[in-house]
């Protein structure tokens, strides 16, 4: 635990006087009652509740107590539920997929590793689908049920290229739908500046935001998976500082070679490199982390480990609105009690 305001601390050496002030009006209040002509009565009385007078005074020393440590803002690293509710997978399925150094085939074992994700994800998380090579599509939105998330990674559909930056772009779409952004646009450049038919509606400018901190954007994620390096689309690291500004985080998942081979896909050859050093670079500047796999195993286990992370993670939390609260119902216990007991504050 930590303090942001650690000078406020000085404030606690206050605390001792609080039961000192108070033992000092009892004694002043006994100098001045009034003398009672039987004074065993009155104490035969008072024995039945003589403890419960100190017991609202103690209360508000402990309420006092607190909100003066609260004034500190205490800061302690917690487990908490993840709040993000939105997961974006966005898959690779550039032919390339089709190469069997990942056996059975890369496509199989990244099919098999996100159903497996799937599965072991809270249900309370919405994940959506993007797929991405020369082109990209949403191959299902955002939900809470399994079944259509499964049948879309049954149905994928490969093709030639790979488009990792309009993958990505595509993915906030999806999380900000009134943010502006369009893959076309950014691709080939706005209807607005080029010739248009009449018919045509004119959308929206992209909306301008405020940069906020990478990662910090709690409600959504995306993971992205891709065994290759952009040939097409937008840029990665630009569509990667698009995320970042909108505090969204990636997690990505370099799947293959990483040595530069080549290899033959139904007669065509296809250049197999990772581009590793660019995957990594979207990870970082996103807040999010890069896992390399080279077998199915391997892959499993990383969607295992994003499955879990997305679940509880330790995080930074401060606990002055919380020592507050508590502070302050101790105060009105101890309010309720005296008026209980007493039918006054005491």
């Amino acid at each position: 635990m930590f303090f942001l305001w650690p000078h406020y601390l000085w404030l606690l050496l206050a605390v001792p006087l609080l039961p000192a002030l108070y033992v000092w009006l009892l004694r002043r209040r006994n100098k001045l009652a009034v003398r009672y002509s039987s004074l065993g009565v009155v104490r035969a009385a008072a024995a039945g509740i003589s403890w419960r007078r100190h017991v609202p005074p103690a209360l508000l020393f402990v309420a006092c107590s607190g909100l003066l440590f609260a004034a500190a803002r205490p800061v302690a690293r917690v487990p908490l539920p993840w709040a993000r509710t939105t997961i974006m997978l966005a898959m690779d399925v550039s032919l390339s997929m089709r190469v069997t150094d990942v056996k059975p085939t890369r496509m199989a074992a990244a099919q098999e590793a996100a159903k497996l994700f799937l599965r072991d994800l809270p249900r309370h998380i919405e994940v959506g689908l993007v797929t991405f090579a020369g082109s990209t599509q949403v191959a299902q939105r955002a939900t809470r049920e399994r079944e259509p998330l499964l049948t879309a990674i049954d149905g994928f559909q490969m093709q030639m290229g790979t488009a990792i930056g309009s993958g990505i772009v595509l993915c906030l779409a999806e999380l900000f739908p009134d943010h502006g952004l369009d893959v076309g646009d950014m691709n080939f450049g706005s209807p607005r500046m080029q010739g248009r038919s009449l018919d045509d509606k004119d959308k929206p400018p992209p909306k301008a935001i405020t940069p906020v901190a990478p990662g910090s954007y709690r409600s959504a994620a995306i993971i992205l998976l891709s065994d290759g390096r952009r040939t097409t689309g937008i840029d990665t690291l630009e569509a990667a500082k698009l995320a970042a500004d909108r505090g969204v985080r990636i997690d990505v998942v370099g799947l293959g070679t990483i040595d530069g081979e080549s290899a033959a896909v139904d007669g065509m050859p296809i250049y197999l490199r990772l581009d590793e050093p660019t995957l990594r670079e979207v990870a970082r500047i996103t807040g999010g982390e890069y896992h390399y796999a080279s077998s199915a195993e391997s892959l499993r286990s990383v969607y295992e480990k994003l499955g879990s992370e997305m679940e509880v993670r330790t995080r930074e939390t401060e606990l002055t609105s919380l020592v507050s609260l508590g502070a302050a119902l101790l105060s009105m216990t101890a309010g309720v009690l005296s008026l209980l007991w007493f039918r006054r504050l005491a």
